[in-house]
């Protein structure tokens, strides 16, 4: 991290727009940020533009992230992509749909039909296969598996991996990422992290050299590799607590 610290006070003043990542990244998977990490929101937002994109869903952002974030006069200057991407909200007295990329019937159909064919659908703990409007997730453990047993099940990403090489035979048109610890991200072909930064600079005027992004899955498959890919200032953390410290510095910078 001291190299991440050094090259982060090097660079960081030309940056308009700090990015995150939402799970593993800002909380823990699929659980609310904590109160030193809103504190820390509310401090950066007061200096910086801020931007969230996760594979989760609007209804994650909101019990995860915005129901510690009410309140502040600072919302104008925060931006959420949900499900990597596929939609975007701005705030103006009221949370507004800027707009949302979403799947069709038949699109849903045959994602849900090409995991039918290479795994077993049964409950776990809750549904593996998640309809968000504009992207399906898979939960390889189920929607509501604990934390604990999500980190242990896949921490090498060889399973998804595996499973991610078969889905992409049978469906070819759509893309697929890795997210969170468990984790599948089936969108559209070309609508990924990467889409959320071109729509960052023709939305708000922000070019992608004025962006730096923090998140956890920036290896080649994760679902943050595609802002890698578009030439975005990186920085790769472990959890929450790795997040809080980059926050710190550029704050301290």
């Amino acid at each position: 991290m001291p190299n991440i610290f050094k090259y982060l006070s090097a660079i960081y003043f030309m940056k308009k727009l700090v990015l995150f990542d939402l799970d593993n990244t800002l909380a823990e998977s699929k659980s609310e940020i904590d109160e030193e990490m809103s504190g820390l929101l509310f401090k950066l937002l007061e200096v910086k533009e801020v931007g969230i994109i996760s594979g989760g869903s609007y209804e994650q952002f909101q019990k995860q992230l915005l129901k510690k974030l009410s309140n502040s006069l600072l919302l104008n200057k925060l931006c959420l992509f949900p499900t990597c991407s596929t939609s975007f909200y701005q705030y103006n007295n009221g949370w507004m749909e800027i707009y949302s990329e979403k799947l069709s019937e038949e699109e849903k159909k045959k994602i849900f039909g090409a995991f039918s064919q290479i795994i077993d659908l049964t409950p776990n703990y809750g549904e593996l296969l998640e309809d968000r409007q504009t992207q399906i997730t898979y939960s390889a453990l189920g929607q509501k598996a604990p934390s604990e047993i999500k980190k242990k099940w896949d921490p090498d990403c060889k399973k998804r991996l595996a499973l991610k090489e078969k889905l992409e035979k049978l469906i070819p048109e759509f893309e697929i990422k890795l997210g969170g610890n468990t984790s599948l991200d089936i969108t559209r072909k070309g609508i990924d992290k990467a889409y959320g930064i071109r729509k960052i600079e023709e939305k708000l005027g922000i070019k992608k050299e004025e962006i730096i992004y923090i998140g956890d899955a920036l290896f080649e498959g994760g679902n943050d590799y595609p802002v890698k890919q578009a030439g975005v200032d990186c920085i790769s953390v472990k959890g929450p607590e790795e997040t809080k410290r980059v926050i710190l510095e550029i704050l301290k910078s």
